[in-house]
């Protein structure tokens, strides 16, 4: 915690791993840290825990079977996300955080913020299901992030249900700002559709910090649950992007150059008084970004 029960989390893994020189191995992004160069895994852990954060999330956003068929890596999923989970509690040994608890990501299955490609619910449910009783035992919450419909989120937070830990659910919202998701929808219809699931928090992540200043006294009023916020450093998506950092016509994302640790803190200022109960950052978000907000909220 930080503050009083702000709870603080981690930063991207993604863009970090770029920025200390990961190499994509055929198309396979963050995934092929995890083969590659764990130590750069364990180390980002530990540089986002020395900076404050008291969740840290398990590096396997790619480790989905879309994404390892990229890199010829699809019958290595287990094994790679098991490794995410040892990474994960050997950097929390190692910094000597006991407390610090471990976020198994649940994330999209197909392309990230095109609800469109979502899929059915016969196909992915069963999917992330598998994904989940990989990751439960050695992990303390799931975080069901970057999901952009209603059903994607459902889906996910259906699977993780039946193995006992706790769940949050996080969307992706319009970069144009509307207030609502990539879907369309709104964010109470988003909370609605998770009723009767068993879970703990909603939040937001993975989008412009002022899509979430737009969309988060909605989410605020559609539930008494704890509710958060994790948003990007980048420049916002185009309609046909592809995961690994590019967009469908090839070029990287672009980094912000406006949201270094001072301005990111401004806008989780304006989340904590709009009622976030947890905070931390995604994409383009490092180790100082989270210590300022340390800092801030403390």
């Amino acid at each position: 915690m930080t503050g009083p029960d702000l709870t603080l989390l981690d930063g991207g893994m993604g863009r970090e791993l770029q920025r200390r020189g990961l190499a994509a191995v055929s198309g396979a992004w963050s995934a092929a840290a995890l083969i590659a160069q764990p130590s750069v895994v364990r180390e980002i852990h530990k540089d986002f825990m020395a900076a404050g954060a008291v969740v840290i999330t398990t590096s396997n956003y790619a480790v989905v079977p879309f994404m390892l068929a990229r890199g010829g890596l699809e019958d290595r999923m287990e094994e790679l996300l098991l490794a995410s989970v040892r990474l994960a509690h050997e950097a929390r040994e190692e910094a000597g955080r006991p407390g610090v608890r471990i976020a198994g990501s649940l994330p999209p299955l197909a392309q990230s913020y095109r609800p469109e490609l979502v899929g059915v619910p016969m196909e992915i449910e069963p999917l992330y299901r598998r994904i989940a009783s990989v990751l439960a035992p050695g992990i303390d919450l799931f975080l069901c992030e970057t999901l952009s419909s209603s059903a994607e989120a459902r889906c996910a937070a259906k699977a993780a249900a039946g193995f006992g830990k706790p769940i949050w659910v996080s969307w992706t919202l319009d970069d144009e700002v509307t207030g609502c998701l990539r879907s369309g929808e709104s964010p109470g219809e988003a909370v609605a559709a998770l009723d009767g699931l068993p879970v703990e928090a909603f939040l937001f992540n993975c989008c412009l910090p002022e899509a979430i200043s737009a969309a988060l006294p909605a989410l605020r009023a559609a539930t008494s649950r704890p509710v958060g916020a994790y948003a990007n450093a980048l420049t916002g998506f185009k309609s046909d992007y592809e995961i690994g950092g590019q967009s469908g016509d090839g070029r990287e994302t672009p980094a912000r150059e406006d949201l270094g640790p001072e301005a990111y803190a401004r806008f989780a200022q304006v989340w904590r008084a709009m009622g976030a109960d947890i905070i931390g950052g995604c994409c383009g978000i490092g180790p100082d970004h989270i210590a300022e907000l340390r800092h801030r909220l403390a």
